[in-house]
């Protein structure tokens, strides 16, 4: 499948991140393997059922569903862990234009309007951080 616009982009991805694609690589290596003539993938897919195949997205939904709920979570869409993973990068002090590069934006102006959203989390880190500025200043007697 040709990306959006036919831009391809580069993102670099969190450790365990990397170590679970290399992970599903080798399981994919040797379902290839293993299914010989039958193997067909012909979009080089990484996730794949035993013949190369793509995942029926009903099954792959639901895996998400049962997943999601072993951790604790709520009712997620892969569409909504988009705007949570906006939202805790933003967060966790990530700037716009990296969380935009991130998401394939290409305004950062539009990655703030969809996916990013104020919480409580971000209110309170801004007012410590004022905190800190403020006392720095000696400004509170």
């Amino acid at each position: 499948m040709d990306p959006k616009e036919n831009k391809q982009r580069r993102i670099i991805l969190a450790e365990t991140a990397m170590l679970t694609l290399q992970k599903q690589r080798t399981k994919q290596q040797r379902q290839r393997l293993a299914a010989g003539p039958l193997w067909n993938n012909p979009f080089d897919l990484v996730f794949t059922n035993e013949f190369g195949r793509a995942l029926n997205h009903q099954t792959v939904y639901k895996h998400l569903k049962r997943l999601l709920r072993s951790c604790g979570m709520g009712d997620y869409t892969f569409h909504s862990l988009r705007h949570s993973f906006a939202t805790i990068s933003l967060e966790n002090g990530d700037d716009i234009k990296t969380v935009q590069t991130n998401l394939g934006h290409s305004t950062a102006s539009f990655t703030l309007k969809t996916y990013a959203h104020v919480s409580d989390q971000m209110q309170r880190s801004s007012a410590a951080r004022m905190e800190e500025l403020i006392s720095s200043l000696g400004a509170v007697n």
